[in-house]
């Protein structure tokens, strides 16, 4: 028979649990924010909070203090493509449903261990596969996809936008976290992806909007979700892989449904039998199972190939055997 062992998961898997908790509450907030902001302003405004955040929790001596130029352009490259991704994703939410616009964000399920196996030339294991295939099939039962249709808008396109750039984005933080100050990363990655939300704006046609506590309030309290976010993605990357990683944000929508439940909405049975395909490719991808020897009969069974006793390894005579041998024979 096989052995399996289901560990018990480390800090950095519960920390990405719970940011990913965290996430599945701030579809509300958002909601809320772009009745009084447009949606680049918001993210520009957000994401400067998030830096200064940053900085209270972790000490301005610490990230304002020799900044190396490789964690300048590592940190933006992240930003940037990060801020891109949710730039697309909220333009995208515009013309197409919240329920449409879930489904193509989940695509980041499987397209991460595609580009960690093309980039970080590293493939993911049995147990990871199955908990992405698994995931993904739950992402899809809670999106719904059939009910909306297989046609291609504008919207439809700049969601997998986004939808590339949240995995482009994971694959970065998992190939540069070992390289860098983890403290200083998630600074320079929210300033980046704040002025970059900034600069877009005017291509965009976005205006600056009047001062209003709506905004003002939801940007505070998703920038310190975003600092928190950032400083425990850099941190907890360096020792958990993107496929990993990708498998506990899957859970996201499970927490986005329960919140939406406790404000009215209504929970099917697909909802909760995708939901539960999400917590099994979540406790597949933790599975480590120990194969012993074994033959398959023609008939399907499992048998246990014996071990004789001639198949152990043979003990090398030592020098005693050879002088009581020797002295034998004499």
């Amino acid at each position: 028979m096989s052995e399996t062992r289901l560990p018990l998961p480390s800090r950095q898997e519960i920390a990405l649990g719970i940011i990913t908790v965290l996430w599945g509450g701030t579809y509300y907030i958002i909601q809320m924010a772009l009745k009084t902001s447009g949606p680049l302003f918001f993210i520009g405004v957000r994401f400067l909070i998030a830096a200064l955040f940053v900085i209270c929790f972790v000490g301005r001596r610490h990230i304002m203090k020799g900044i190396p130029r490789s964690e300048i352009w590592r940190g933006g490259l992240i930003g940037v493509v990060l801020a891109f991704g949710y730039i697309c994703q909220t333009v995208g939410l515009m013309t197409i449903t919240s329920s449409r616009s879930a489904f193509l964000t989940a695509l980041y399920v499987p397209l991460v261990p595609l580009l960690q196996w093309i980039i970080l030339r590293k493939a993911p294991s049995k147990s990871g596969i199955a908990g992405i295939f698994l995931a993904f099939v739950g992402l899809v039962l809670l999106a719904e996809p059939w009910k909306t249709g297989l046609t291609m808008s504008t919207g439809d396109g700049l969601t997998l936008l986004g939808t590339f750039s949240y995995a482009f984005e994971i694959i970065c933080v998992g190939l540069f976290a070992l390289q860098t100050d983890s403290r200083r990363m998630a600074f320079v990655q929210l300033v980046a992806g704040g002025l970059f939300a900034f600069c877009a704006m005017p291509v965009m046609g976005e205006h600056v909007p009047p001062f209003s506590w709506g905004w003002l309030g939801c940007a505070l309290v998703m920038g310190v979700v975003s600092a928190a976010t950032q400083l425990v993605l850099n941190w907890a990357q360096k020792t958990v892989s993107p496929t990993k990683a990708t498998i506990i944000y899957s859970s996201e929508p499970i927490w986005g449904g329960l919140v939406g439940w406790f404000t009215g909405d209504v929970l099917t049975m697909t909802t909760l039998v995708g939901a539960g395909f999400i917590v099994a490719g979540v406790l597949a991808s933790e599975v480590k199972p120990r194969w012993p020897r074994f033959r398959r009969t023609l008939r399907g069974g499992a048998v246990r190939e014996p071990l004789p006793e001639q198949k152990r390894r043979r003990r090398r005579p030592s020098m005693s055997d050879l002088v009581i041998h020797s002295a034998a024979d004499d």
